[in-house]
């Protein structure tokens, strides 16, 4: 590829960001004054899956109704800013401007909101069944995301400015070289940017394999981790050359350095807490990783509690 990419970095919201569309029940867990609460209470029956940061604030997608929950990191208030929409919202990710993209799973689909408003600014119709959006990443030019169904990648490309394209301005990427699906289960997952921002990293469920990826191409090899890999992983998270690489049915991060280039790493440690409960996406804000606790192995029911962990990234 002739231009690297680079990663988005999103800078704090304005208090003009604020403005809320409705209130959610959600209170905030008793923590010492002073400090920002290590748990966080979602609300009930929410299901949640992906996280997003941005300042003091981390926006949350609903599995099982699409809502978008923003929280104050701080005060561990809740407020609802995107309305339901029968479908899911999984991987999401919020740029400088203040509009969060969002992975659709089974509709195939992602659209673009106003976290101030709450408005729908775009929707793409990427696939129809069998199709699952799971995760997705955002560079200078584009926003990638990734379909546990299908061996491809959409890229949705950014204009000048970061303008958003027409709804069927997207291209379709086929993975080819090292990467092989696998069955009818979830395959790929978390998408991050390699540390040099040429190449794209993705994460195979099923496997635990981690791939490499030319997004010009979509030709794939396996990023040599020796002696791991690293089954269930979900969402990816890249902080300067390290990788934390969720495994939610395992409850753990697996923390990964890597090269420049991201075609090889090492396992440096694997963090867990006492408050994972299948932990699915991270995001980092305030100096730590946040993670939603998706409770898989939990029946969901309406009244099903549900949470979002802190834990110190060092």
């Amino acid at each position: 590829m002739n231009r690297p990419l680079r990663t988005t970095l999103v800078g704090a919201l304005t208090t003009a960001m604020l403005a809320t569309v409705a209130v959610a029940p959600a209170q905030a867990q008793a923590h010492p004054a002073g400090q920002p609460p290590a748990v966080l209470d979602l609300p009930d029956g929410f299901q949640p899956e992906g996280i997003a940061t941005a300042g003091r604030y981390a926006y949350f997608g609903s599995r099982a109704t699409g809502a978008i929950q923003r929280v104050d990191l701080v005060s561990g208030r809740g407020t609802t800013i995107g309305a339901a929409t029968g479908t899911p919202s999984l991987g999401l990710k919020v740029d400088h401007r203040g509009r969060l993209f969002v992975s659709g799973g089974t509709a195939g689909d992602a659209r673009v909101l106003d976290t101030r408003t709450g408005e729908v600014l775009a929707r793409y119709q990427f696939a129809t069944a069998p199709t699952f959006v799971n995760d997705v990443v955002l560079t200078r030019d584009a926003a990638y995301f990734t379909d546990s169904n299908r061996p491809v990648l959409y890229r949705l490309p950014l204009g000048r400015g970061g303008a958003l394209p027409p709804a069927d301005a997207f291209t379709t990427i086929t993975l080819s070289g090292a990467y092989e699906q696998v069955g009818t289960g979830v395959n790929l997952n978390g998408i991050a940017t390699t540390p040099d921002g040429r190449a794209l990293i993705v994460v195979q469920s099923t496997t635990g394999t981690l791939y490499r990826v030319d997004p010009a191409t979509g030709l794939s090899t396996v990023v040599d981790v020796p002696g791991h890999t690293f089954t269930n992983g979900d969402g990816l998270l890249l902080l300067g050359r390290t990788l934390y690489i969720v495994q939610n049915r395992l409850n753990q991060i697996a923390v990964v350095r890597l090269n420049h280039a991201g075609t090889a790493g090492t396992l440096t440690r694997t963090i867990t807490d006492p408050n994972f409960d299948v932990p699915t996406t991270v995001a980092t804000a305030l100096g730590r990783l946040y993670l939603p606790n998706a409770r898989f192995t939990t029946p969901p029911t309406p009244t099903t509690p549900y949470t979002a962990v802190a834990v110190r990234a060092h």
